[in-house]
């Protein structure tokens, strides 16, 4: 049986939260995570602010970033990013293994990417624009939402509220437009009919915006 530390267990990456503080973001782990043990496969200690020999990571397909992992004594329960220029700095606990630091890894540079990509665009700005230029009604909220695992987007025409899935925040800018729209739309008719369909091809590149979005996933109905 493996022992097991009293205060730590294995990390739940729903239970993480993100604080920014200039470019500094720390993610607290649940009291989930998994405790140092002296397997063989375990990653050796390494004196604080010292990291292993590794190159640095590269960021993706997205290659906003590189990865630098770093190994410190100093933490006990919880996993540190932080994102100086093109360099996204990891620092785990010095007893974490090298197979929960691959996964804290790919879970920072992901929440990263997310972000840098999420904040590039104004979405009540564009969501405003757009429902200008359409004759669209305006949204009284658009926000991003990090939570839409099988929806690129969602409407509550009752509440004037529109969520963007932060999925597509790496999209071309003309298939987030669509997306945008298609919510829009759906603030004056509320279903599929075809009074929708025609709102939502005021916008050119409509038919094009959902050929790539069925590339990406098979289905093209993803939005509400």
């Amino acid at each position: 049986m493996t022992a097991r530390h009293p205060r730590l267990a294995r990390v739940n990456p729903d239970a993480l939260r993100l604080f920014d503080e200039t470019t500094l973001a720390v993610f607290e782990a649940a009291p989930t995570m998994s405790a140092p043990t002296a397997s063989p496969t375990a990653a050796p200690n390494v004196a604080p602010n010292v990291a292993p020999s590794r190159s640095p990571i590269p960021s993706g397909d997205d290659a906003l970033f590189t990865v630098q992992v770093e190994r410190s004594a100093k933490r006990k329960r919880t996993v540190g990013a932080q994102l100086g220029g093109d360099v996204l700095k990891i620092v785990v606990p010095s007893w974490m293994s090298l197979a929960e630091q691959d996964h804290w890894v790919d879970v920072m540079s992901a929440r990263f990417r997310r972000k840098l990509s999420t904040d590039r665009i104004d979405l009540a700005k564009r969501s405003t624009s757009l429902a200008r230029c359409h004759d669209l009604p305006r949204p009284r909220e658009i926000k991003w939402s990090n939570d839409m695992a099988s929806r690129w987007g969602s409407c509550t025409p009752s509440t004037g509220m529109i969520r963007i899935s932060s999925r597509i925040a790496k999209f071309p800018d003309w298939v987030i437009d669509y997306v945008i729209v298609h919510e829009l739309a759906h603030l004056e008719v509320g279903d599929h009919s075809d009074s929708f369909w025609r709102l939502v091809h005021r916008y050119p590149k409509a038919e094009r915006a959902i050929g790539y979005l069925i590339a990406k996933s098979g289905d093209a109905d993803q939005l509400d």
